[in-house]
């Protein structure tokens, strides 16, 4: 692939253009580890709107991630559409910086320190309960493993999204401390499940008492008629239990089709995109003035923790490493 004209540069030619598709030649290449359910209406209205031609090719981010790291520079892809930011995190170095007036228009929480991707939507780690509990919610990340919730308990513990939960406790916490907060979970012998959504949906029918997920869960699960007997519990206590963890885009590098890509980054940030992420699945908007789907807060009214989002990716072998050791696995 041709090396990348600077995306300053680029974001001018954007500027300039009055519509259309992109000057290169060829489709813009969409790497999505978002699932194609979830994010393909939102790829056609943006070929609508543009006239830019798109060939997406799906897989799970950390796939991709593995993919574009063998690829290297010779990666057909121009964008890495990412489901958690650990995944873009491996691959910033494949990745070119963005310029500061796109970077701008979120939570710098939510941007790579070196600027080479940027949050999209926003998905935070809750509590999901059933609401007959009478067991006290918790209200920090350590009463989840009080024995007051043995065998009542729900994880996924080979799932990505608990294991960047998990790197997010030893940035927090530091490795000793989070090897004994597992170890302290695995005695309160939660029931293992594959992924989140069974999770939500085994507390819903009182299978379980609670349980560590992502929050949209819940939503989607009401969207298809159930749910009702669950709710989301954000843990107040501004630690690990309420990580926020974005979604998030960046270019690659080596792209030739950098003035499409840029565009198809900014068309994620518009407040279209934005309003298709509240409503259709669920997550938080990350652009300021796009409300939330009916029943969530915002999320400026969680109490998230400050965690260096660029470094999950440096902790994900180690969070791997320390659920095994724990005896989750």
């Amino acid at each position: 692939m041709k090396r990348l004209v600077p995306l300053t540069l680029a974001l001018a030619i954007v500027l300039a253009a009055c519509g259309g598709a992109a000057a290169e030649d060829g489709p813009l290449i969409i790497y999505s580890g978002r699932s194609e359910e979830l994010v393909q209406p939102l790829i056609d209205d943006f070929t609508e709107a543009t006239g830019i031609e798109v060939e997406v090719r799906y897989a799970s981010s950390t796939e991709l991630a593995a993919t574009l790291l063998q690829e290297g520079e010779a990666a057909d892809a121009d964008v890495f559409f990412a489901q958690d930011p650990a995944s873009l995190g491996s691959v910033t170095d494949l990745l070119s910086p963005l310029p500061d007036d796109i970077l701008d228009r979120v939570d710098r929480r939510f941007v790579d320190r070196d600027g080479r991707w940027i949050g999209t939507s926003g998905r935070v780690r809750t509590f999901i309960y059933n609401t007959s509990t009478t067991t006290p919610l918790p209200q920090t990340i350590d009463d989840v493993v009080d024995p007051a919730w043995e065998g009542k308990l729900g994880v996924a513990p080979t799932n990505g999204s608990f294991l960047a939960f998990v790197a997010a406790m030893i940035l927090e916490r530091g490795e000793e401390a989070t090897l004994e907060w597992l170890k302290a979970l695995a005695a309160n012998q939660p029931q293992d499940y594959p992924k989140n959504s069974p999770i939500v949906a085994a507390a819903d029918g009182g299978e379980i008492e609670g349980g560590l997920v992502n929050h949209y869960y819940l939503f989607r699960l009401r969207a298809e008629g159930a749910g009702q007997n669950a709710e989301n519990w954000f843990i107040p206590a501004g630690d690990v239990g309420t990580l926020v963890m974005p979604a998030g885009a960046g270019i690659l590098a080596g792209s030739d089709q950098s003035e499409a890509a840029l565009r198809f980054v900014e068309y994620l940030l518009s407040n279209d995109a934005q309003t298709y992420f509240a409503n259709e699945t669920f997550e938080f908007p990350l652009v300021p003035g796009v409300d939330p789907a009916a029943g969530l807060p915002r999320l400026e009214e969680i109490n998230a923790p400050d965690i260096d989002l660029s470094r999950l990716a440096e902790f994900l072998d180690d969070a791997t490493r320390l659920v095994a050791e724990a005896g989750l696995v």
